[in-house]
């Protein structure tokens, strides 16, 4: 009896660690390869998850990486963390043009949300929507990057464009990815489910 729970601590323990040690392999999706680390504002993360969004079905859109200091199948744990947390899209159509990613995030956005906070944050909402102010083509990406004490950081198109500061804007963005409402393929992806 004593051997056979030993068995089963010791297996556990290998089981444990191998998801662990999972979340930091290097991952390919549709051509693009997401590293199974990244070290973003001098913490090292690692890759939590990658999915593809597709539209009508047959085009390719993006694919999209979620890195994050302490991993987690969790949405709940990704949206209100206090972690360093790092979101990578690449984009593989030149049909995603500035007009559709306005209106696309604007949708998303609202449909993810409580609207006492949609209605709260509209003022970041609309300024994180002008930054998407060109359109996007194959091989061109976007990147937010999330600090404790500092906000969500936004680059687009290799440029930054700006803060947005406290953690109220940052749970908003995440639902969009990983919330209940969020689109199935994309947040099982990025949860790594």
């Amino acid at each position: 009896m004593m051997r056979r729970m030993m068995v089963l601590a010791v297996s556990l323990v290998f089981v444990m660690g191998a998801g662990t040690l999972g979340f930091a392999e290097d991952m390919e999706i549709l051509g693009v390869t997401f590293p199974g680390e990244k070290v973003v504002e001098g913490k090292t993360l690692k890759l939590n998850g990658v999915a593809y969004r597709k539209a009508l079905g047959i085009v390719k859109v993006y694919v999209t990486g979620l890195y994050l200091e302490n991993p987690t199948t969790d949405a709940e744990a990704v949206i209100n963390s206090e972690q360093v947390k790092h979101l990578v899209t690449h984009y593989l159509t030149s049909k995603a043009t500035m007009e559709k990613l306005q209106e696309g995030v604007l949708e998303v956005m609202e449909k993810c949300n409580p609207p006492e906070l949609v209605s709260a944050h509209k003022a970041d909402i609309d300024r994180y929507v002008s930054w998407m102010d060109k359109d996007m083509a194959p091989g061109l990406t976007a990147e937010s990057t999330y600090v404790p004490g500092k906000g969500l950081m936004y680059t687009y198109q290799g440029t930054f464009k700006g803060t947005i500061p406290g953690s109220e804007f940052m749970k908003m963005y995440y639902r969009m990815s990983v919330g209940e409402n969020a689109q199935k393929r994309i947040r099982k992806g990025l949860l790594g489910l």
